[in-house]
């Protein structure tokens, strides 16, 4: 196993772009590259050799924009309940919030698997080839597994 120093300059790049496919902010991508090396180090003893350092690297990353996201969440609930009580905001924006936050709930509680190619798809907007490149799948697998959840979101929103 290389060392962490040697780890950063190889891959700190790669996981930067992996994280920037999510959030789509620069400041929160290297906050979360930082603390991705950061955890890695910390773990390094557990790392098995399984897979790629870098899919390894990828799920630390991942792990820590989840953990990000619930932060934002909840911080979005207090704002906008403390934007409702000092101005009333406009119907339309007030639907696309809760439209979008319904939209991430359900994405929340879909597998693993489908949660990780759907958001790689649609914040990130890598290919479905890069989704299997990511994931250690085939271009098919991302492909079928992104259908799937799609029609599962579409089932949900219809109920």
């Amino acid at each position: 196993m290389q060392d962490t120093e040697e780890l950063y300059r190889e891959y700190s790049t790669q996981v930067y772009k992996f994280v920037y496919s999510f959030c789509h902010n620069h400041l929160i991508a290297e906050e979360i590259t930082q603390e991705t090396f950061y955890r890695a180090m910390k773990s390094l003893h557990n790392y098995d050799g399984t897979c790629k350092v870098y899919v390894w690297l990828c799920q630390i990353a991942k792990h820590v924009w989840y953990q990000e996201l619930d932060k934002q969440n909840k911080r979005q609930t207090v704002e906008l309940e403390e934007s409702m009580l000092d101005t009333a905001a406009t119907e339309s924006n007030f639907i696309f919030a809760q439209d979008k936050m319904d939209l991430f709930k359900q994405l929340h509680l879909l597998d693993p698997n489908t949660k990780e190619v759907m958001y790689l798809r649609l914040t990130g907007e890598f290919s479905f080839r890069e989704i299997g490149e990511i994931l250690g799948r085939d271009e098919t697998w991302a492909r079928v597994t992104f259908y799937r959840g799609k029609q599962k979101l579409m089932r949900g929103r219809n109920q």
